[in-house]
């Protein structure tokens, strides 16, 4: 799948979605470094260097692109949560992950979500304003589709 053409994408007012890695105007890629542009940052996948500047809100979520366990599937929640009530505040989000297509897109849609969306709108504004590559991971779709909450119970009865 190709890098999103840019680091970050506004999906609704306050609430972006994006990555480390996006390609550029040479269609080369490059690095996306969040410096103070946002007040809180959600990073659920850390590398070194990328931000943000020193004084800004930073959640760390480490979370592989593939199948969550219950407590990973209970930190996306908290963080959606968080962004949630960043917004509520008039605060700026920034989630990303590395091309800022799924782990944060989950995150994202969760949010969406709380705030009165249905799943299927969710996927579908976050396709429209990131990347039809966005949340291309059937599992994270099917994640929003049954619910966090049941799939994390679900997931929790199979440990």
């Amino acid at each position: 799948m190709p890098a999103p053409d840019s680091p970050w994408n506004e999906i609704v007012p306050g609430l972006w979605m994006g990555g480390h890695e996006f390609r550029g105007r040479s269609g080369q890629p490059e690095f996306a470094v969040v410096r103070d542009e946002f007040d809180l940052v959600q990073t659920l996948l850390r590398l070194p260097g990328y931000g943000p500047a020193p004084g800004v809100e930073h959640h760390v979520w480490p979370i592989p692109d593939g199948p969550l366990d219950g407590t990973q599937l209970a930190g996306v929640m908290r963080l959606a949560r968080a962004a949630c009530d960043a917004l509520d505040d008039g605060r700026r989000v920034l989630v990303r992950c590395y091309h800022g297509y799924n782990r944060s897109g989950l995150v994202v849609a969760q949010a969406l979500v709380h705030r009165g969306r249905s799943a299927e709108e969710a996927v579908r504004l976050i396709r429209a304003r990131r990347s039809p590559w966005a949340l291309h991971n059937d599992l994270f779709v099917e994640y929003l589709r049954a619910g966090l909450s049941t799939a994390r119970l679900l997931e929790e009865l199979t440990e």
